[in-house]
C-alpha cells in the first residue's frame, strides 16, 4: 500500500474518485431526474459555481497523492460540459492516475467525440440503456430519446477503443424487468459487459419503494442462462457465460451490500466531497481552494474527512434510513 494512502474509520483505503462535471443532463430519467422536479423552472448551477478544469485537476492530483488510482467522470451528463476532452487530457497528465473512465447516456457521443476523448486519455466508457423496447426506454428517459441513438453511441465508444464498453440497466419492477432477457441476448457475444443494477433509494425525488426493486437473485433466475461467478471486484458481481460468450454484471447495493469494500469518494460539480452515494451532507472543498489553501492544506482537509468516514448505508438500510434526505443522483453522479 502506498505510503501516503489514507484509511477511513473502517480501514478502507481511498482508491476511486467519481467526479461530476455538471449537474445538467439531456435526459429526465424517472429514477434520477424526474421532470416534475427538474423542470423548466429548476435552477441549475451557475458557471462560476462549477469547479473549473484547473480546480478539478488540482483536486484530483491531491487525491492521487492520498491513494486514488481510478477516476470516473460523470454528471448529470458529462459530455454537456464544453471542451470536456480538454479536462480528460489534463487529468491524463497526472502521475499515478491509472484509469480515467466516463459514464454517459450516449446522447451526445458521436464517433468524432469518442475518438477525441480516447486521444485525450479516456480509457473506458459506460453507457446507460434501460431497455431495448422503444416505448419503455422513451418513457424512462422521459425526453423521447430513441434506443437506436444509444446503440449507435455504444458502437462509437467501441470503435474509438473505449473498451470494454459497459452498459448499465437500472431494473424497476413492472417498468422494464421484462427486458432483462432481451438485453442479455442482444449484448451476449459482443464483447460489451451488460450490468443489471438494482433500483436504489438514491436521493429523495424518485419516489423509491422497496417493492419496485428487482433483486440480484431475481435477475439471475430470470436470465435462465448458464452463468458462473467470474470474480467479485469493484461494485459489480461478475458472471461469465459458460459457453464463453462474454459476461454480465449485477450491482446489488440493496440486497448484497458491499459497503465493507467501498473505496470511493465522490466530488460534485460545485466541489462538495461526499464519502457515500447515499450521503446527506457533503464537505465544501471549493471554498477551501478558493480561500487560498495550498496543496498541503487541501491534502490535510481531505485526509481529515476520509479518516473519520464510517459510512455503510446499504448495510444498515431500514425504513428509518430510507426516509432520510439524501443527495440526488444527478448531483453526485452515481
Amino acid at each position: 500500500m502506498p505510503e501516503n494512502t489514507v484509511l477511513d474509520a473502517m480501514q478502507r483505503p481511498l482508491r476511486d474518485l467519481r467526479i461530476s462535471v455538471t449537474d445538467r443532463c439531456t435526459f429526465r430519467c424517472t429514477y434520477c431526474m424526474p421532470k416534475e422536479i427538474f423542470g423548466r423552472d429548476y435552477v441549475f448551477l451557475a458557471r462560476d459555481e462549477l469547479l473549473s478544469f484547473e480546480e478539478i485537476t488540482r483536486l484530483t492530483r491531491v487525491f492521487v497523492k492520498l491513494g486514488v488510482r481510478k477516476v470516473r467522470l460523470t454528471g448529470g451528463e458529462p459530455t454537456l460540459r464544453r471542451d470536456f476532452d480538454k479536462l480528460v487530457g489534463m487529468l491524463a497528465e497526472i502521475d499515478g492516475l491509472e484509469d480515467i473512465a466516463m459514464t454517459t447516456n450516449g446522447s451526445l457521443l458521436t464517433l468524432d467525440k469518442a475518438k477525441a476523448l480516447k486521444a485525450a486519455g479516456l480509457t473506458r466508457a459506460t453507457l446507460s440503456l434501460d431497455s431495448l423496447d422503444e416505448a419503455t426506454f422513451q418513457s424512462m428517459n422521459d425526453v423521447g430519446f430513441p434506443v437506436a441513438k444509444v446503440l449507435e453511441a455504444i458502437d462509437n465508444a467501441a470503435t474509438a477503443g473505449l473498451t470494454p464498453v459497459k452498459i448499465d440497466m437500472v431494473v424497476k419492477r413492472g417498468v422494464n424487468d421484462h427486458d432483462i432477457v432481451p438485453m442479455a441476448r442482444h449484448f451476449r457475444g459482443t464483447g460489451h459487459i451488460l450490468r443489471f443494477i438494482e433500483y436504489m433509494d438514491v436521493g429523495t425525488t424518485n419516489g423509491w419503494r422497496l417493492e419496485d426493486m428487482v433483486s440480484a437473485k431475481e435477475v439471475l433466475e430470470t436470465l435462465q442462462e448458464p452463468v458462473n461467478p467470474n470474480y467479485f471486484g469493484e461494485v459489480a458481481e461478475r458472471y461469465r457465460y459458460q459457453d464463453g460468450q462474454g459476461e454480465v454484471g449485477i450491482i446489488a447495493s440493496v440486497t448484497r451490500a458491499f459497503c465493507g469494500a467501498c473505496t470511493r469518494a465522490r466530488l460534485t460539480a460545485d466541489g462538495e466531497l461526499f464519502t457515500c452515494l447515499f450521503g446527506n451532507h457533503g464537505h465544501d472543498l471549493r471554498s477551501v481552494m478558493r480561500s487560498g489553501a495550498d496543496d498541503d492544506q487541501l491534502e490535510a482537509a481531505i485526509r481529515d474527512i476520509w479518516s473519520v468516514r464510517a459510512d455503510r448505508y446499504s448495510e444498515i438500510r431500514s425504513e428509518d434510513t430510507i426516509s432520510l434526505r439524501k443527495v440526488e443522483m444527478s448531483k453526485i453522479g452515481g
